[in-house]
């Protein structure tokens, strides 16, 4: 609704999946997506990465409800060039989009802090997960279950889901797959080997 009306914005598609978003920038190519990060088959962070090296010629910004440091940190990671939340007015909107149509970028004031301060190596604070967390992780990266982490750990199942979610919370990620990816990221674990080991 925003974007419609706009002399020098042509709406290519909408669509309500990662999947159909990354299949309308490869036969579409548009120059912009806004692309939500809640998506019911998948995560946005891991679409916007595949957009950005399946489809480079278009740039993706994230809308989202989640003003967390870690998703900024993670999307900028993923190749996102803005970054916006859903309470923001149709201007702001339109004029990102433009930006970033453009070649800028277009992320919030409280967003490029959070770059900035990576840029100057002030963003440990992002990454405190307890030791019991990281464990945690690391099997989730090995494929385990919550069952069989708990089996390993020597703790139930419902301790281990609960130690995930404030894994989530902390990292500001919605699934395993992104709290993965993002763990891997900040070097938080170790890369898993077939033998569910883990490689230095």
């Amino acid at each position: 609704m925003a974007l419609s009306g706009q002399p020098d914005v042509d709406i290519a598609a909408e669509v309500g999946t990662a999947a159909e978003a990354i299949e309308c920038c490869r036969t579409l190519k548009p120059n912009v997506v806004l692309l939500d990060l809640n998506l019911p088959d998948g995560s946005g962070i891991d679409a916007a990465r595949t957009i950005r090296v399946e489809c480079p010629e278009t740039r993706v910004i994230a809308l989202t409800a989640y003003a967390d440091d870690a998703y900024v940190l993670a999307l900028a990671d993923a190749g996102a060039r803005g970054y916006l939340l859903k309470n923001s007015t149709d201007a702001e909107i339109v004029g990102a989009v433009r930006r970033v149509a453009a070649g800028e970028s277009a992320f919030t004031g409280a967003a490029t802090d959070v770059l900035l301060k990576r840029a100057r190596g002030e963003t440990d604070d992002l990454d405190e997960l307890t030791e019991r967390e990281r464990e945690v992780l690391q099997h989730v990266a090995s494929g385990l279950t919550n069952r069989e982490v708990g089996h390993v750990l020597g703790i139930s199942d419902r301790t281990a889901q609960a130690h995930l979610s404030h894994i989530f919370e902390k990292l500001g990620v919605a699934s395993r797959t992104e709290a993965v990816t993002v763990g891997l990221q900040r070097r938080l674990i170790r890369l898993a080997k077939p033998d569910g080991g883990a490689e230095a």
